[in-house]
């Protein structure tokens, strides 16, 4: 027989220790999993703001162009005058 077997204290020790070491695993999971939350949600917020960045950029330079257009067609109607 073995000593657990023999004396249910050693047996009691050994159960909580095994429920001691389950929580710390358990906790040690909860604060990976939410670390990887975390991390998952601010690579979305930054893909976020590069394609509201992309989005701006746009804007911006086609407003530029439309400006150049509306210059080079005030330039042929007085060339043309």
């Amino acid at each position: 027989m073995t000593a657990a077997a023999i004396d249910p204290t050693v047996r009691a020790e050994q159960t909580t220790e095994l429920q001691i070491q389950n929580r710390t695993l358990e906790m040690q999971l909860l604060h990976e999993s939410l670390a990887r939350a975390h991390m998952q949600e601010r690579l979305q917020e930054a893909e976020h703001e590069r394609l509201v960045s992309r989005v701006v950029r746009a804007r911006r330079l086609k407003q530029k162009a439309e400006r150049a257009s509306l210059r080079a067609r005030k330039a042929i109607a007085v060339a043309l005058m």
